[in-house]
């Protein structure tokens, strides 16, 4: 039986789709201006392995990620620039060519951390009439309203606005969070921006209220309806969106298409910490997966990293932690590449194993019982319940594949320095084959190779 923690009810919740056997899942992807971090990239992990229990569980699974590549601007007040015009302007490039660019380094991320990909990667610029009829729906619902900058949504006509993040609407003092100017409550936000001198920026397009572009919020719940329908079952996300962003999604939704709940679960990921701060782009990001390659660190070690927490609660980071878990993850790798395929399933393992990932995704749980499982010397159907557990962790922890050339040459090269004395020489190599995912072992027999990634 899945449970799932719903951050609407702020409990776990057994999880029951609005269609038997049939899952629709929609996460907010990345605003494509500038390379993902580490803390990103916790984000989509998550999602990940959310999805993968689920098909673990035998539900068929569409999973529709948005790409935003317009219309986030710079503060969630709606104003400030557009941050992919901001990128453009910075490098030189077409909004087109930064959107491009930013998109492509995030797929081969995701390929790195063994990310199942979206059935469907919808790109925000390419749904712009979606967007628009949707506003129209608010409009005649009669929630909207017309400032010199763009078509607002009017939160105070909704009465529940604000339901997920258990806001107090009346405790948010008007202008003090948000300068005021023209909006009516602190609260609204923008459906439409007008731009402010037509054929300046990059991205504008016509509308029945004048040239301009979307707001932020509304492309999720124009390309997820599109997608998945009126009302779906699963919307994940970052927990930063849960107080302006999956709010005002939920407002402009339920106003839109007059159904309650738009969402029946909403599910969301704890920051990755760094000195006990957010890890953030505005304070640098930190790391990208590739810059933690260079540094010798293998993707699926950070991947292993993310699963010893729980996705809900924070997580921080340091090199050092990085570290112990790479070597733990290698060192995994190494004694499952011992075991031999016995052809049985350890039913016994294999139970606790799912009790864990189904009581709201408990990967460090589910972790401590295969490491338990690997340990225990009297267990058998060890290859096939590890790779059946796999299915979840997505660590590529059975591997079978034949050794490379390249790296056969390294360890004779390494053979013939030992040979010679010169260990320390010797040793670098070691080095360099663990960073390539190979580990050595020297024995009476030679040099053993394990492939652990």
């Amino acid at each position: 039986m899945l449970k799932l923690y719903n951050t609407m009810s702020r409990k776990k919740e057994i999880f029951k789709p609005l269609i038997d056997n049939e899952v629709r899942m929609y996460s907010c992807g990345p605003t494509v201006y500038w390379y993902q971090h580490i803390g990103n990239m916790r984000s989509y992990i998550f999602v990940d392995t959310l999805k993968r229990v689920l098909l673990y569980n035998g539900y068929k699974v569409k999973h529709v990620m948005n790409i935003t590549d317009v219309g986030h601007l710079t503060s969630d007040a709606d104003e400030g620039e557009d941050k992919i015009e901001l990128a453009a302007k910075r490098e030189k490039k077409t909004a087109k060519e930064i959107a491009e660019f930013y998109t492509k380094v995030f797929l081969e991320d995701l390929k790195k951390l063994n990310i199942i990909l979206p059935d469907i990667l919808c790109k925000a610029s390419e749904h712009i009439k979606e967007q628009i009829e949707l506003i129209k729906k608010i409009e005649e619902k009669g929630f909207t309203y017309r400032t010199s900058d763009g078509i607002y949504f009017d939160t105070s006509k909704l009465e529940d606005y604000g339901k997920l993040a258990r806001l107090n609407k009346k405790g948010i003092i008007a202008g003090k969070r948000v300068p005021l100017k023209e909006k009516r409550n602190p609260t609204d936000f923008a459906l439409w921006k007008f731009s402010e001198k037509p054929g300046i920026r990059q991205q504008e397009w016509d509308s029945p209220w004048g040239i301009g572009f979307p707001g932020w919020h509304i492309e999720c719940s124009a390309m997820s309806s599109k997608y998945l329908g009126e009302q779906f079952d699963i919307h994940t996300g970052g927990e930063d969106h849960i107080h302006i962003h999956h709010t005002n999604e939920i407002a402009q939704s339920e106003v839109a298409f007059g159904k309650k709940p738009w969402v029946k679960y909403w599910m969301h990921c704890a920051f990755l910490t760094f000195k006990g701060e957010k890890v953030s782009k505005s304070k640098g990001g930190l790391y990208t997966i590739s810059e933690l390659e260079k540094m010798g660190f293998h993707p699926l070690a950070y991947r292993y990293f993310v699963l010893n927490a729980h996705y809900r609660k924070p997580l921080e980071f340091s090199l050092d932690f990085l570290k112990e878990a790479q070597d733990s993850y290698f060192k995994l790798k190494s004694l499952i590449q011992d075991e031999k395929d016995d052809s049985k399933i350890n039913k016994k393992y294999l139970s606790e194993f799912e009790n864990y990932i189904n009581d709201d995704l408990n990967t460090p749980k589910a972790i401590q019982v295969l490491w338990k499982f690997v340990k225990d010397k009297k267990a058998e159907g060890k290859i096939r319940t590890i790779k059946k557990m796999d299915e979840v962790f997505g660590l590529d922890l059975v591997k079978e594949e034949e050794i490379p050339k390249e790296i056969l040459e390294l360890v004779k090269k390494r053979d013939e320095l030992r040979k010679k004395g010169k260990f320390e020489d010797a040793d670098k190599i070691r080095e360099e084959l663990k960073r390539m995912g190979y580990i050595l072992e020297d024995t009476k027999e030679g040099t053993k190779i394990k492939r652990i990634v």
